[in-house]
């Protein structure tokens, strides 16, 4: 079935924006108007789960990143709400007593996004290349039925990469090295074993 694209809501200013109650899913903006991304599907929430695990799972224990779910960004003139956002340790908004701000006035040093089926391509690749033009260093794209993850970086050509094929390891960023991540690796997360592996984990 062909679903429809959401479609924006009239024009307002930034500052409107934000001024607004949290929406879910959560809304984006860009170019002055209101996106609201589509519900995420269990394909979609059960990669970002296992992302968000296996990064901080290398980030956290060296204190040297942190990966973040959902985590609204205000980036320029955009407000966007990548599915991963990884932040360096020194970029993670702190107050002065050290502890951690809401408001993130930057762009994520690796953003992750995850293709949901009504989702448009080109608006993702759209903010992940905002991004990469605002300091972000990384950007992946990953498209759960289709299998293939695009990976974007600065002044580089985009690489494909798709599972079957010899599974290298995934560019990461410069910051993370011990971390090793495959194509096959992270659909393998949506196989029924990798599921009833974690149900098990799960259970008392």
């Amino acid at each position: 079935m062909v679903k429809t694209p959401v479609q924006p809501t009239q024009s307002i200013s930034l500052e409107q924006f934000l001024a607004q109650p949290e929406t879910k899913p959560a809304s984006e903006y860009i170019n002055g108007k209101i996106y609201q991304k589509p519900m995420p599907q269990a394909k979609h929430s059960m990669i970002q789960g296992e992302l968000v695990t296996t990064i901080n799972a290398v980030a956290k224990s060296q204190k040297v990143a942190i990966a973040f779910p959902e985590l609204r960004c205000r980036i320029g003139d955009r407000a966007i709400v990548p599915d991963v956002v990884v932040l360096e340790y020194e970029n993670i908004p702190r107050d002065a007593e050290g502890n951690l701000e809401n408001v993130v006035n930057q762009a994520p040093d690796w953003t992750i996004e995850i293709l949901s089926p009504d989702q448009s391509v080109t608006r993702v690749i759209d903010n992940i290349l905002y991004c990469l033009n605002h300091g972000c260093r990384l950007g992946w794209l990953i498209d759960p039925e289709a299998k293939t993850i695009l990976i974007f970086q600065s002044q580089a050509q985009p690489i494909f990469v798709e599972t079957g094929t010899e599974d290298k390891q995934l560019v990461t960023p410069d910051f993370l090295p011990n971390l090793q991540l495959t194509a096959n690796q992270i659909f393998d997360w949506l196989q029924k074993t990798s599921c009833m592996n974690q149900d098990s984990k799960e259970s008392p």
